[in-house]
Order: structure tokens, then sequence, then C-alpha cells
């Protein structure tokens, strides 16, 4: 006669039965797995093309031919060079005027983040310069200062003010073509903070208001506190955008007038591609690389023990 198992046997018996083969995965090779492909595509992608500039630095190479190990001899003819210190200069310059863009991206965004009629045109059209190719605002860019047609003599000429060919000056070029940078930068950081804007916690809005805080100290004490991811998302994205200008200079001077406006990035490629140099543009490139790179630590640092 069989033996009767009663149901609370038998998921005893199933509770104290050993894991099968498929479950003894460790679990900390679990997130791995999920990982592996995208960790893949970025060593691909962003590691090997950083380590093979770092080497190819050191090299003397026109690109077709044979690669010829010459040291650190790239790098004493960069700082030697005057070009190099224009560009260098000029990213700075870049560096502290982009600044203006998150602040004035939340001064927008603040405006905008409003519900009265008609205002989604209105960010559409703040919105516009962000989707709007580089390529396509150099060249308005270089019509609105344009010394024969463009707006801006044209204005200047209203209020009774000389004209000034921009573009062709060694002194102002670089803040023109700022400005032209500026335009879609100051869009994506409104866009950042309005993102942010629509996540604050109306609780701690609510209390202030109970403590009567406004203006000034409700932006100050609440909402700006609130918004540092964003603030720091702008930030760094500014920073990176400064040190890589390339677009703009390429489509609205190509570096002149006699190499007055030239940035690093540009002058990496000018060297590899015009002038056959690929290891001199690689060192351009492994310094261009290493002053973002400390510049977003230092930030990053920053960032983590102000949260500790």
């Amino acid at each position: 006669m069989p033996v009767q198992h009663s149901p609370t046997t038998d998921s005893k018996q199933l509770r104290n039965a050993p894991p099968s083969p498929r479950r003894r995965l460790p679990k900390q090779l679990t997130p791995w797995i999920f990982m592996a492909p995208a960790l893949l595509l970025f060593s691909i992608y962003v590691l090997y093309p950083i380590v093979s500039s770092f080497m190819l630095s050191f090299y003397n190479w026109d690109g077709m031919g044979d690669k010829t190990w010459i040291g650190f001899d790239n790098y004493i003819q960069l700082f030697d060079s005057e070009t190099f210190w224009t560009a260098l200069t000029n990213n700075v310059i870049w560096m502290v005027l982009f600044m203006l863009a998150p602040p004035i991206g939340l001064a927008i965004a603040l405006f905008l983040n409003q519900q009265v009629r008609g205002i989604r045109l209105v960010k559409a059209l703040f919105f516009f310069p962000f989707v709007i190719s580089q390529v396509v605002i150099g060249l308005v860019f270089s019509w609105f200062y344009d010394p024969n047609l463009g707006l801006l003599n044209s204005m200047l000429d209203l209020f009774g003010f000389p004209t000034i060919a921009l573009l062709s000056s060694e002194e102002y070029v670089t803040y023109g073509i700022i400005a032209a940078g500026l335009w879609p930068q100051i869009a994506y950081c409104m866009i950042l903070y309005l993102t942010g804007l629509n996540s604050l916690s109306p609780d701690q809005i609510e209390a202030a208001r109970l403590d009567r805080a406004k203006g000034l100290k409700m932006l100050r004490h609440i909402i700006l506190p609130q918004l540092a991811p964003a603030t720091f998302i702008a930030v760094v994205v500014t920073v990176i955008g400064a040190l890589r200008s390339f677009d703009l200079v390429a489509t609205m001077t190509a570096g002149g007038p006699w190499g007055s406006s030239t940035v690093l990035a540009y002058m990496m490629y000018e060297e590899s591609i015009f002038n056959y140099r690929m290891g001199y543009g690689a060192a351009v490139a492994v310094v261009l690389f290493l002053i973002m790179a400390v510049y977003i630590a230092y930030f990053l640092v920053r960032m983590l023990r102000s949260e500790k």
C-alpha cells in the first residue's frame, strides 16, 4: 500500500532541499553580467581611444607610414608653441564666460516655471536653440556679424556706434564666437533647471511659506539646495562644452584671423588632419583630456563632500 504524504511534509521537504545547480551563481556576479555589454562598449569606444591617444602622443606619425618613437618631443614642441598658448588662453576664456550659462538658464527657468496662458509656446522658443545644429548656429551668427549686411552693425549704426568687422578682429573674434556658443548652452541649462523645478518637494515649499519665507530667501534656502543635482550636471556639461569647443570655431573662423580664435580641439584637428602630425595632435588631445579630467574630478570631490 503506497505511503501517503501530507502537503505539510512535502512543503518542508521542498524548503529543506538543496538548491538546484542553476541557482548556485553568486549574487555578486549578477550586476556584472547585466553591465557586461555596456562595459564592453565603453571599453571599445572610450577607454581604448584614450589609451591609444596617450600611446600615440609619444610617436612621430603622419597617419600612413611607420611610427617613430620620439618620447616626449611632441610635448616639448607643444609647450614651446605660441599657437598652443593662444589656444589654451582662448579655452580659459571660453570656460570663464560659459559659466554664465547656468545662472542665466536658472533665471529663465524660474521665469518659465509659471502656469500662465501661452507659456508652452514661450518655452518652445527658448528650447529651440538647443535642437539646432552647431553648424547652423555658426552660419546664422556669421551672417549676424557680417560687416556689410549683418544685423549687428545695422543696430550699431542705428544707435550711432562705430561698426566693426567682428570676425576679422583679433581682439574681439573669440568673444563673438563665445556669444554664439552661449545661445544653445543657456537653453540646455534652462531645460535642466526646468526639470529640477518640476520635481521640487511641495512639503518643503509649503513649510517655508508658513515660516514667511519668500523671494530670495525661498530661492536660496529652499529651492537652490533641491536643485543641486541639476546644478552639478549643468556646470560639468558647460565646462566640458567650453573645453571641447570646435564646431563654431571651425564654421565661423577656422581658427582665424591668423590663429587668434583657435582652441585646443581645433588645433588638434588642424595638426592631425591638415599637417599630418598625428602624434603631435594626440599630444594636444592628451593635454585637453587631462584638463577636463582634473576639473571634473575636483568638482566631483567637492560635490561628494558637501553631500556627506
